[in-house]
C-alpha cells in the first residue's frame, strides 16, 4: 500500500513512512495510492465478529504487512481492552430506525480514543524498531489532546506536546490533559483560538528545524493511521444492522472533518450507505459549502460544542482531492483561493458531494432545546456535539426507512455547561475519573507566537 499527497508534489510513501510523517512536506494530507474493496460476501463474513476482529480485517490492508499480523493483533487487543464496554463502540435503539453509535466508552470518554489509543501503540512500536525517539506536537480544539496523551503517555520512544486554546475548552476536558503527570507529556495553553495552534502545528511540520535533527510525528486527524482506524465502526455498526443486505446512513457532528472522511471511505471501499449527514455547529463552514456552496472563512464563534469550534476543515482537503477525481493541480488552487479569501466549489464537483453528502447547522439556542427533547423521547442525555447530530439527523435525512446512525462523540459529563443549561444537573463523571476536578494541573501558556512555542519544544523534549 502507497499514499499520495492531495498537493501533488511531495513523493508517495509506505504506511511506516506516512505514519510516522503526517502532514506531507508540499503542505497536503496523505490518502491511499488505491483501496482495498470488501464485496458483498467479505462484509456479510463480519457480522457477529468480535470488534477487534473486524478491525484487523478492516485495517490489515492498509499496513500492507509492515507490521507482522501476530503483532498488529496485539496491538489492536491491547488498545481496545482499554475501553468500558466489550463491544468497543456499542449501538442504541432511539426510535424505529435511528440508532445511535457510542463512540465515548475509551479512556478519555470521547471518540478520538478509537484511533489514539491505537496510534501510540503503533508510533510506539516503529519507533523502537527503528531505535529512534520522535516528538508528537499537536492542537486540540478539547478532545484530541486528552485522548493522543492517554494513547502516548506510557510510550517509551514519544514526547508529547499538545496545544489548547487558553480558557477555550471545558474544564473537564482541559483537566484530563492538563493532570496527567508523565516526564514524556507536555501541555500548552496557546492565548488564541484553535486555528492559531493548529497553523503553529503546521508550520512546525512545513519547517522541523528547531528540533535539530529529531523526528517531528502528527497525532491529528491529518496522520492517516487515524483515519484508518476510524473507518472500523463505520463498518461494524453497520454490520451489526444488517449491511450489506441494506444501507444505512450516518449523521456525523463534524468540523475537521477526519471522523467523516473515514465514513466516505467506507463507502467507497464497498459499505453500503445511502447518505451521509453533516452536522455542524454555529461554526458552520462545512453546512455552508455544501448548502450554498460558500467556501469562505468566518470569524471563530465560541460555542457550547467546543470541540467543534473549527473555520478552517484540514480533512475537509482529502474529500474535494477525492471530488476533484485527484486532481492535485485543482486543489491547490481552490486552496489558495480560500485563503486568499471566499472561494466556491466547481459547481459540477458539489453536485456530486450532494448526492451522498447532506448538512445541517445547530446553533446554542437549538443545541439546549435538543438535549432537552432527546431525553423526553429517549431517555439519552447527549453531549452538545452529540446533539447537533441527533437534530441534523431528524432534519436532513432523505429516507426514513433506511436505518440512520448518529454517532455519539463524547460523554455528557465533558461538557456540564451545555447538561446544566438545558435543565439537568449535570452528568457524573465514571468512577475513574471522580477526583479529575480536584487533581493538581500542570500546564503552560504561551503566546500565539510560533517562535515561543518552538522554543518550549525544544527546550523541553527528553
Amino acid at each position: 500500500m502507497r499514499y499520495i499527497s492531495t498537493r501533488g508534489a511531495s513523493p508517495a510513501l509506505n504506511f511506516e513512512d506516512v505514519v510516522l510523517t503526517g502532514l506531507a512536506p508540499d503542505g497536503g494530507l496523505y490518502v491511499p495510492e488505491t483501496l482495498p474493496y470488501f464485496d458483498h460476501d467479505a462484509l456479510a463474513a463480519m457480522a457477529g465478529l468480535p470488534y477487534t476482529e473486524i478491525a484487523f480485517r478492516v485495517m490489515r490492508p492498509f499496513v500492507g504487512g509492515e507490521i507482522d499480523d501476530a503483532t498488529f493483533r496485539r496491538l489492536i487487543d491491547e488498545s481496545y481492552a482499554t475501553f468500558n464496554h466489550d463491544a468497543v463502540t456499542p449501538l442504541k435503539q432511539l426510535d424505529s430506525n435511528h440508532f445511535l453509535l457510542e463512540l465515548f466508552h475509551g479512556p478519555t470518554l470521547a471518540f478520538k480514543d478509537v484511533a489514539l489509543q491505537l496510534l501510540g501503540r503503533i508510533l510506539d512500536h516503529l519507533l523502537k524498531r527503528r531505535d529512534e525517539k520522535g516528538v508528537i506536537m499537536g492542537a486540540t480544539s478539547g478532545d484530541t489532546g486528552s485522548a493522543a496523551i492517554e494513547g502516548c503517555r506510557a510510550c517509551d520512544n514519544l514526547d508529547i506536546f499538545i496545544l489548547h486554546p487558553n480558557e477555550r475548552v471545558s474544564a473537564v476536558q482541559r483537566r484530563q490533559m492538563t493532570t496527567v503527570v508523565a516526564d514524556n507529556v507536555h501541555n500548552i495553553a496557546i492565548e488564541g483560538d484553535f486555528d492559531d495552534a493548529q497553523a503553529m502545528v503546521k508550520a512546525s511540520f512545513a519547517d522541523q528545524s528547531f528540533l535539530a535533527g529529531q523526528r517531528l510525528i502528527a497525532v491529528n486527524s491529518i496522520n492517516w493511521a487515524r483515519i484508518m482506524a476510524q473507518i472500523v465502526y463505520y463498518v461494524a455498526s453497520a454490520v451489526a444492522l444488517g449491511a450489506p443486505h441494506r444501507s444505512v446512513s450516518f449523521t456525523v457532528p463534524s468540523a475537521n472533518f477526519g471522523n467523516l472522511f473515514a465514513g466516505y471511505m467506507a463507502q467507497r471501499m464497498g459499505l453500503p450507505v445511502e447518505q451521509f449527514v453533516i452536522a455542524t455547529n454555529a461554526n458552520d463552514i462545512l453546512h455552508r459549502t455544501i448548502a450554498d456552496n460558500d467556501f469562505s472563512r468566518r470569524a471563530l464563534k465560541p460555542t457550547l460544542a467546543p470541540s467543534m469550534d473549527i473555520v478552517v476543515s484540514s480533512n475537509f482537503e482529502r474529500l474535494l482531492f477525492e471530488a476533484y477525481d485527484r486532481d492535485a493541480g485543482a486543489i491547490s488552487r481552490l486552496l489558495d483561493q480560500f485563503r486568499q479569501g471566499p472561494a466556491t466549489i466547481d459547481p459540477t464537483r458539489l453536485q456530486v458531494m450532494r448526492r451522498l453528502f447532506a448538512s445541517y447547522s445547530v446553533d446554542d439556542d437549538a443545541i439546549v432545546e435538543v438535549i432537552r427533547e432527546a431525553f423526553e423521547h429517549t431517555g439519552e442525555l447527549l453531549d452538545p456535539h452529540t446533539a447537533t447530530g441527533y437534530r441534523a439527523a431528524l432534519m436532513a435525512r432523505a429516507n426514513t426507512l433506511t436505518p440512520m446512525i448518529t454517532l455519539a462523540t463524547a460523554h455528557p459529563a465533558k461538557f456540564e455547561d451545555a447538561v446544566v443549561r438545558a435543565g439537568f444537573p449535570g452528568a457524573p463523571l465514571p468512577d475513574a475519573m471522580h477526583d479529575l476536578m480536584t487533581r493538581e494541573e500542570r500546564y503552560d501558556v504561551l503566546p500565539a507566537e510560533l517562535p515561543a512555542v518552538q522554543a518550549y519544544v525544544a527546550a523541553h523534549r527528553h
